[in-house]
């Protein structure tokens, strides 16, 4: 049990049946009238990002969750399968758990969320940056980087993302896996 005075940002509560984390909070005490929190939750089933007003002091309750480590081994009809590295035991993930599936790339290490009392996967997530090889795409033409100008790519994974004109096939990129675009060329 925790009051609205514990909340801080990334702390998971049970609300409205549902397991939300706090994604931005702020104490208020107007001039006229009892204090209260604003909050910014974002449920970890859904995904879905909704504002919420606490009265000072209200309870809420805590929830367990947990970021494991594990590997990414293959996808097949029953989903996304992981192992865990510590007890090799193997298990499969739906598509909509996980944050940006495209960039999977087999044996990639990655966080697996669960919510620890009821051992129940809430979700993926794949570290910020990963790198991966582009496969195919058009070749640039000499002189034209002066412009932003982008052309897509497709990677190794079969992710079709849109690069800077100066790169080519059989490249090295780095990806950002939030907001799915290039970041930089790896050496």
């Amino acid at each position: 049990m925790a009051t609205t005075a514990d909340f801080r940002n990334g702390l998971v509560i049970e609300f409205n049946h549902d397991l939300f984390t706090i994604v931005e909070f702020q104490h208020v005490k107007p001039g006229k009238g009892p204090a209260f929190v604003r909050t910014k939750l974002k449920s970890l089933t859904t995904g879905r990002v909704i504002d919420n007003t606490f009265s000072a002091g209200h309870k809420v309750n805590t929830a367990r969750v947990e970021r494991r480590a594990y590997q990414f081994l293959y996808k097949d009809d029953l989903g996304y399968h992981f192992m865990d590295s510590n007890t090799f035991e193997q298990f499969p993930v739906q598509e909509h758990l996980i944050n940006a599936p495209e960039f999977l790339k087999d044996g990639q290490d990655v966080e697996v969320i669960v919510h620890a009392e009821e051992e129940k996967i809430l979700g993926v997530e794949l570290p910020q940056h990963v790198v991966m090889q582009v496969v195919y795409t058009e070749p640039g033409l000499k002189g034209d980087t002066a412009t932003n100008a982008t052309k897509p790519a497709e990677l190794e994974t079969g992710a079709t993302i849109q690069v800077p004109l100066f790169i080519d096939q059989d490249e090295i990129i780095k990806v950002n896996t939030e907001t799915k675009s290039y970041v930089e060329r790896v050496k």
